[in-house]
């Protein structure tokens, strides 16, 4: 089951938390069915580059949700590609989201544009391991892979 925004709204998952909101030319903050995540800096992709950034948004999973991420269809349109990832029940903190451009032109993403819609889905019960790895209370900026020793 996919929250509602109703849902989304009382959970406290998203620190600053928006209502439906505008900022360039697209939506952000809780919809109907997930919750749209802004971009914490200015990124410009050439075609083929590749960067990585961080949302403005925190994020407080609870241990009987999943969050999965998506692009947004107006960036998907113009050639951008988020690679969708997961933030696993118990995870917090700003995610790092990862950009290429597969389109023929230069796209500038402004800082506090929407770029990601997130979806939260219900575990049939909270999970009794709550994720506790690497990455676990990331702080604000786009952080480098870890690799494990």
């Amino acid at each position: 089951m996919i929250l509602s925004g109703q849902s989304i709204r009382k959970r406290g998952i998203f620190t600053p938390f928006h209502e439906r909101s505008k900022a360039h030319g697209m939506t952000f903050g809780v919809g109907p069915a997930g919750y749209d995540v802004r971009i914490d800096k200015k990124v410009v992709l050439r075609p083929g580059d590749f960067a990585l950034a961080a949302t403005m948004e925190r994020f407080d999973i609870p241990t009987d949700l999943i969050a999965i991420i998506h692009d947004k269809s107006t960036w998907a349109r113009k050639g951008l590609a988020l690679q969708n990832t997961v933030a696993e029940p118990g995870w917090c903190g700003y995610l790092t989201i990862e950009l290429s451009n597969h389109g023929p032109d230069i796209l500038t993403i402004e800082a506090g544009s929407p770029i990601a819609q997130v979806l939260l889905h219900v575990l049939d019960q909270a999970t009794e391991t709550p994720y506790a790895g690497k990455y676990q209370d990331q702080k604000s900026g786009a952080q480098p892979a870890l690799m494990e020793v």
